[in-house]
């Protein structure tokens, strides 16, 4: 297929292009919608809305700083991605960047992500007003925790020990966060609980995508789950675990209070609906049903992150 005009491999919009995919744009926008979830939870009042300027800042710092943490990963994997079909497109080792703009382009864009949260989300004070120019140092720390601990942890423990997998749901785990405490300015019991649900959602979420690519990461040394594991028998009690604990991590939001009885019942629809395909592919093993929980746990998340804010008290 020729490529449209001005968007060739040598042109500028070609260049534009492979910088666009360097960031994961389709998951970075996951943890954006999960930033927003998360600010709207801490928000006190249900009648309105966070300032703007507020949910902005936060949104693209945290995008930032997702896109630069992407870009790093593929920066310190540039010897191992030309191993994996699934990788073998991606900017590096297609030649249409060089590890030199990667790397500076993943700098670059990390620090002004982390940057723009710890400047420009200014934290509630105690009288609900937004003081100007105050910094919000724990919604800054945590999105430059999301950085450090995706592309200094995470990505070298890749080819080290199939735990990575849940050291990596961490970084993954913490956009929500990154949105309440821009809103609160503190840690607080809502972001646990954010957090908890993150956590739980991701593991079937990748092993899905983990067992279906597992000898593509095989002949790159990665050592995820599936690749140590091949009859599979842990890697689908991992996630009927997870899963399980998604299930209880899910009703924590309305057992503390902070959303009526109406996202509870949603809660237990939109669990049956992730619950039923992860099961039937932890039991099968098939690439098809484990592809339909990919699907389903897509769909899964933003209907239930919706709900909660929908039903907040």
């Amino acid at each position: 297929m020729t490529a449209p005009d001005g968007v060739g491999p040598g042109t500028a919009g070609g260049k534009l292009r492979a910088f666009w995919e360097l960031g994961k744009p389709r998951l970075s926008a996951l943890a954006v919608f999960a930033v927003v979830a998360g600010a709207y939870m801490g928000w006190p009042a249900r009648s309105t809305h966070p300032p703007f300027d507020l949910l902005l800042a936060t949104t693209v710092g945290t995008f930032l700083a997702a896109v630069g943490a992407a870009a790093l990963n593929m920066y310190r994997e540039r010897d191992l991605d030309p191993l994996m079909k699934r990788t073998q497109s991606r900017p590096l080792p297609s030649g249409r960047l060089t590890p030199r703009e990667v790397l500076l382009f993943g700098l670059a864009t990390s620090v002004a992500g982390v940057a723009c949260v710890l400047t420009c989300a200014a934290p509630l004070a105690a009288d609900g007003s937004r003081p100007p120019g105050q910094l919000n140092w724990t919604a800054g720390a945590l999105s430059a925790a999301i950085v450090v601990s995706y592309v200094l942890v995470y990505t070298p423990m890749k080819v080290k020990t199939p735990l990575n997998t849940l050291v990596g749901a961490i970084p993954g785990a913490l956009p929500p966060v990154v949105g309440h405490a821009a809103v609160v300015g503190e840690l607080a019991r809502p972001q646990a609980i954010l957090f908890a649900i993150l956590f739980c959602w991701q593991i079937p979420h990748f092993l899905a995508i983990a067992w279906r690519y597992r000898e593509d990461y095989a002949r790159a040394g990665m050592r995820m789950l599936p690749v140590v594991d091949p009859t599979g028998y842990r890697t689908a009690l991992t996630m009927l675990l997870y899963v399980a604990g998604l299930g209880l991590a899910s009703f924590l939001p309305y057992f503390t209070g902070m959303v009526d009885e109406r996202y509870a019942a949603a809660a237990v629809l939109l669990d049956l609906l992730f619950f039923v395909p992860t099961v039937f592919a932890a039991l099968t093993r098939r690439d098809a049903a484990m592809r339909m929980t990919f699907i389903v746990s897509i769909v899964y998340l933003p209907l239930l992150f919706v709900t909660m804010v929908l039903t907040r008290r």
